[in-house]
């Protein structure tokens, strides 16, 4: 399975296009940011074009696709999915492999994995209104 158009929308509506790096919010540096979300070798002062942000949108949701694909073990909707692909391009693999939210899920509670989108609302543990409008919209997509 592959993000929807409304999912790949939905991304790009949280991140944002960012044609120049730029600091994390919450820490004000490290990991630099630019395109969509993109972080991976990302150096301040570097600046990329549309089709590049694209590209880099594109090849982070690679590994995103082989973790859902390996971690959860019960049918999803193209909702479910694209909701868990934005929740994994924001929190991180890792995170998600060790969540309440994806043991609950495999467990067959749905209601209970899609609850647990709330909680995930911090950055550097201060919770970040962009963080929770962000989660609340997640677990509206993961339900419809």
């Amino acid at each position: 399975m592959k993000m929807s158009e409304n999912g790949l929308s939905f991304i790009k509506q949280y991140e944002g296009l960012k044609l120049k790096a730029y600091p994390d919010p919450a820490t004000g540096g490290i990991p630099w940011t630019i395109g969509y979300g993109h972080t991976k070798d990302v150096k301040p002062g570097q600046v990329i074009t549309e089709q590049q942000a694209e590209a880099f949108l594109h090849d982070d949701l690679q590994p995103i696709y082989l973790t859902l694909e390996s971690a959860v073990k019960v049918s999803l909707t193209q909702g479910q999915f694209d909701a868990l692909c934005s929740f994994i391009f924001n929190c991180g693999a890792g995170n998600f492999a060790r969540s309440t939210l994806l043991k609950k899920l495999n467990a067959g509670d749905y209601q209970g994995a899609v609850d647990e989108f709330l909680r995930w609302n911090k950055a550097a543990g201060k919770v970040m209104n962009g963080l929770t409008k962000r989660r609340a919209s997640e677990r509206q997509m993961f339900l419809s």
